[in-house]
């Protein structure tokens, strides 16, 4: 049979209107929990800030009147240009509630970076610290967003307006912005029952950065929704401090990347005794399964897995009530349609359990985008039909679980086979002298592409090379082993802990 999944008919997850993600997210919790603290904000000296969701939605309230009392009017893009700090937090979700359409913008980009975005989005206004990009009409600091009354006169918004515009990364091309509906709240809701597992009154971490649809997402909006205590940090200057903040917040669900999770395991203090964490969220880039048994067999704390992707969010997850099989992500969550659709066709018809393809998500799914900014074009190329493909090659088994096997401009062509870099990772990975592992295509000529691992040791003992290749004949067919290795100090990686396989290239 085609395993196309359909947990529950789409009528039960009708979109409402009027409706703003903001006050869903924050009105029900300020209301019943006015007093309880709704956001820490912990900084690397020791001093945490903190907000009551009363708080919370008063500051965000603020913001919102302040946009509109600038003159600023519903649909205005608004570029959010600040470093990681709680009032990037307030400006996003105060643009959200006045029915503008805010536009993260990380801090570590270029000012060129930040031109194209101020261009490309037709951005009115910024908020910021610095210069502001070329071409903006408003500039607004973050003190001009405090004490403002709440809006009169605040614009309706309904499940179909845009709320956020979020930009890709990039990494192939200029990036593409992903503009994303109100209705979004109700695809979130969806992942928050089956692989969240937040409860009303949990302190919840996310070690990600504000910028990240990932941290605004798990980290603020589902965290809020389920009436549950956010938690942000900086950065610390040292991956351990991850494993402290989890014991002294008392955190039961703790947030992040496989990469943070790897050096929290290498470089924290792994005695410590977290009494009260429930499980980790774990989702940005695949689990490797050696990462998921170092986590679990040290803190005896579950590890649920997600795949999603910034159009859709997560949509394949395992949790509380779906059982983790090492090396997938889980199944689609209860709710949504997936399927998985030919690579090298249009066909709309979903292939056999077993077979590679890419991974599709029914147009009906309320997470997904309204579409591209202004890019037809490539918005044409991703819809087939009824269903949306963002690029992601997958089998479904008999089951219904999901095995990723990398993106489709990932795939190796070499010596006339297409190769998955991520199950050969998967396999390096497991070798226990490597830490990490990274698997492109090295061009030596005309249809000659050579398969090349990157190796990060496990400890600062070298690599054995041998031993590596051994166990990769143990382990792949003899078309899938590497044929060159390199052992180097750290993989290359975005600030949020994403892997950038390009610049591995040869």
């Amino acid at each position: 049979d085609s395993p196309v999944r359909i947990a529950a008919p789409h009528a039960t997850m009708a979109p409402m209107a009027p409706l703003n993600l903001t006050r869903y997210c924050l009105e029900e919790a300020a209301r019943t929990q006015a007093g309880t603290v709704g956001f820490r904000f912990i900084y690397n000296d020791g001093h945490v800030d903190s907000w009551t969701f009363s708080e919370v939605l008063g500051h965000v309230e603020s913001a919102g009147g302040g946009f509109l009392a600038a003159g600023l009017a519903k649909g205005d893009r608004v570029l959010v240009c600040l470093p990681h700090s709680p009032e990037y937090a307030f400006a996003f979700f105060g643009a959200v509630f006045a029915g503008l359409v805010p536009v993260p913008v990380s801090p570590s980009l270029t000012r060129d970076e930040v031109n194209f975005l101020a261009s490309d989005s037709g951005a009115r206004a910024v908020v910021t610290l610095e210069a502001p990009p070329a071409g903006i009409e408003m500039v607004f600091s973050p003190i001009d967003l405090t004490d403002r009354p709440r809006p009169v006169d605040l614009p309706v918004t309904d499940a179909e307006d845009p709320a956020f515009l979020i930009y890709t990364s990039g990494t192939t091309a200029r990036p593409k912005g992903v503009l994303h509906a109100h209705r979004s709240v109700h695809g979130r809701a969806l992942m928050r029952n089956s692989w969240q597992g937040f409860q009303p009154g949990d302190n919840v971490m996310h070690a990600g950065a504000l910028n990240w649809s990932y941290t605004l997402g798990v980290g603020l909006m589902d965290t809020w929704a389920a009436g549950a205590t956010a938690h942000l940090a900086e950065r610390p200057d040292h991956p351990g401090v991850w494993l402290e903040r989890i014991r002294e917040f008392a955190v039961d669900v703790f947030v992040a990347v496989p990469t943070v999770y790897r050096q929290a395991l290498k470089y924290g203090r792994t005695s410590v005794v977290l009494p009260e964490l429930r499980h980790v969220l774990c989702a940005g880039e695949p689990l490797p399964p050696a990462l998921l048994d170092d986590w679990t067999s040290t803190f005896l704390v579950p590890m649920y897995e997600s795949l999603g992707m910034t159009e859709v969010s997560t949509y394949v997850s395992s949790g509380p009530d779906v059982p983790v099989r090492p090396g997938s992500p889980g199944r689609p969550q209860p709710g949504r349609r997936v399927a998985i659709l030919a690579a090298d066709s249009r066909s709309e018809i979903p292939l056999p359990a077993g077979q590679v393809g890419l991974l599709a998500v029914h147009r009906s799914d309320p997470g997904l985008m309204l579409g591209y900014w202004n890019r037809p074009d490539e918005e044409a190329e991703v819809f087939r039909g009824e269903w949306f493909t963002g690029g992601d090659l997958a089998t479904m088994d008999k089951d219904g679980y999901v095995w990723f096997q990398g993106r489709a401009d990932d795939i190796i062509k070499s010596f006339g086979f297409r190769l998955s870099p991520v199950e050969i990772e998967a396999v390096l990975e497991s070798h226990p002298a490597v830490a990490e592992a990274a698997v492109v295509g090295h061009e030596i000529g005309p249809q000659k592409t050579l398969v090349s691992a990157f190796l990060v040791a496990a400890s600062s003992n070298e690599i054995d090379i041998a031993a590596i290749e051994a166990h990769a004949r143990e382990h792949l067919a003899e078309y899938k082993r590497p044929h060159e290795y390199f052992v180097v100090q750290q993989l290359p990686r975005t600030a949020n802990g994403k892997l950038q396989r390009q610049r591995l290239q040869l």
